[in-house]
């Protein structure tokens, strides 16, 4: 039984704290703490009423090294939980250091100032870590996170090689709304705008944004458009997977949102630069969140399914030849609402968040330094998934993605 601190209070966060809550064997006591206290607050009464397990909350900027060691030297947590933005994911670690407690979050550093999604900055991290004799999970979602484990698992149990990985991510669900983003509008949008890029052959091939479309029949969706895309866990993958030829990363959007985000950007209002406005700079994606709809909003009215998977093609491990495997969950956002009060998309991100410190604190995980996901034992973590709200299948195909 250990202590946790929990740093953000969107949807992903409010998850992970439910999930966390309802496993208290594990999580003795969780802290919340946000920019915004409010925030905090209602997650903590909605705990309190699902499970009768009391969460105490907390003020902070968490780019405020300072305010968060004091944080932590308050609370004295054995994990922290990074589910604040991006940028805030080396201030974090840099507090976590300084007090020596572990660290985990579910998407890599990227600057305010450039779309930029790399593991360099928080590698860089890892000898000091090691040092101080601590551990930092890195990208414990769901894509990046359990994409991951999946080809690991792959990897442990059917294919000797994985030649060629196709990762889809399939949001079926619809929430009424003509135009809004299942998480972060500001991450979503600079995610979906950044150039496309897929390794092969050893080298990331970039393409422009969204311009490359594939038809893909999900099963629970049915036919989806999808878009190659860029996301972290191809770096990941590509360094502990090295015989890899090709690895894609597929997302599919509608027609609909495909239609707004185009007139955006040709209006400018996906700028990440600053620009004046009544003599006072402001950054046009900024100001584009704080008018679409909150993500924690869609909950009540999101219906349909997600389905997110790998398609891993290798040579199978008894030396018999190649063979390719499809392994996905499924997840419906009305059963996620009903359990959480949060849609499929933070759902299926905050649970992996639960797992992945689940993993640490019982030392199923354990390491000193800075780790990726696909660096463990599988097992445990596919285990989890199963018991807490994510349950797999895994399916032989005929062959490969024809395209």
């Amino acid at each position: 039984m250990s202590k946790v601190l929990v740093i953000g209070a969107g949807g992903v966060s409010s998850v992970a704290v439910h999930k966390m809550a309802m496993n208290s064997g594990i999580f003795s006591h969780v802290s919340l703490a946000s920019r915004t206290q409010s925030k905090c607050d209602a997650i903590a009464e909605s705990v309190k009423q699902r499970t009768g397990v009391l969460i105490d909350t907390y003020a902070l900027d968490a780019e405020d090294v300072p305010a968060t060691i004091a944080l932590i030297e308050k609370i004295q947590p054995k994990l922290v939980v990074n589910l604040a933005l991006p940028y805030q994911d080396l201030a974090i670690m840099d507090a976590c250091l300084a007090t020596g407690v572990d660290y985990l979050d579910t998407a890599n550093y990227e600057p305010k100032d450039e779309a930029k999604f790399e593991y360099k900055w928080q590698w860089a991290y890892h000898e000091r870590f090691r040092e101080k004799g601590i551990m930092a999970l890195l990208g414990s979602g769901f894509d990046p996170g359990v994409t991951s484990v999946f080809a690991m698992w792959l990897k442990k149990h059917k294919l000797k090689t994985i030649r060629r990985l196709d990762i889809l991510d399939c949001n079926g669900g619809d929430h009424g709304q003509a135009f809004a983003t299942n998480f972060n509008p500001e991450i979503n949008i600079r995610e979906v705008t950044a150039p496309a890029r897929h390794w092969e052959n050893g080298a990331f091939v970039e393409t422009p944004a969204m311009s490359v479309r594939q038809s893909f029949d999900f099963e629970g969706v049915g036919p989806k458009n999808m878009y190659l895309m860029y996301h972290e866990e191809l770096e990941s993958l590509a360094r502990f997977i090295p015989e890899m030829e090709r690895a894609r990363f597929w997302m599919t959007f509608g027609d609909e949102y495909i239609k707004h985000l185009t007139v955006l950007q040709n209006v400018g209002m996906t700028r990440i630069d600053p620009v004046v406005y009544e003599g006072k700079e402001i950054i046009p994606l900024q100001f584009l969140k704080a008018v679409l709809p909150e993500p924690s909003s869609l909950g009540p009215t999101t219906k349909g399914k997600t389905n997110i998977g790998d398609i891993a093609t290798g040579e199978v491990l008894d030396g018999s030849g190649e063979k390719t495997f499809y392994v996905r969950n499924i997840c419906d956002h009305e059963a996620a609402y009903e359990e959480t009060g949060n849609q499929a998309v933070s759902y299926t991100t905050g649970v992996p968040a639960m797992i992945g410190a689940a993993m640490l604190l019982t030392g199923a995980w354990r390491g000193e330094g800075v780790f990726n996901m696909e660096e463990f034992d599988p097992d445990p973590f596919m285990d989890m998934l199963n018991r807490h709200g994510l349950p797999w299948t895994v399916e032989e195909l005929p062959g490969p993605l024809d395209f």
